[in-house]
């Protein structure tokens, strides 16, 4: 009896995450640009048709992004819960949060430049020929 109780409960876990990723998707413009470029850097990839490890490091960036606009907007959902007055601790926490996901987005940026240099170079190259 005890497992189906366990089972439930990591059920409800994964239900809560789907709302979570769900209510972020549809409240925020930001995780959805980022959606909209995780769908154009796969389709880019199964284009070129990407090495497992290039897959395997661009979907720890894409990740690491996510994971940093969640935590982004569940920081500025807490603040303004906290206060609905303007305050300079306020504003530095969203910033502080803001300035995580613009490194993050950053860092994604350039690596997807470094993955994605050589493999559009050849590409191109076939396409001129």
């Amino acid at each position: 009896m005890e497992i189906l109780v366990k089972s439930k409960r990591l059920r409800d876990s994964f239900k809560y995450a789907a709302q979570g990723l769900k209510a972020a998707f549809i409240g925020e413009k930001n995780f959805r640009i980022h959606c909209l470029a995780m769908v154009l850097v796969v389709l880019c990839g199964l284009l070129l048709r990407l090495p497992v490890v290039k897959w395997v490091v661009l979907f720890c960036v894409i990740g690491f992004v996510f994971v940093c606009e969640l935590i982004n907007t569940a920081g500025e959902t807490l603040v303004d819960m906290i206060t609905k007055e303007y305050s300079d601790e306020a504003k530095k926490v969203k910033d502080l949060l803001a300035g995580a996901v613009l490194i993050s987005a950053a860092v994604a940026v350039a690596v997807g430049v470094l993955i994605f240099a050589e493999p559009v170079i050849e590409f191109i190259l076939k396409v001129v020929k």
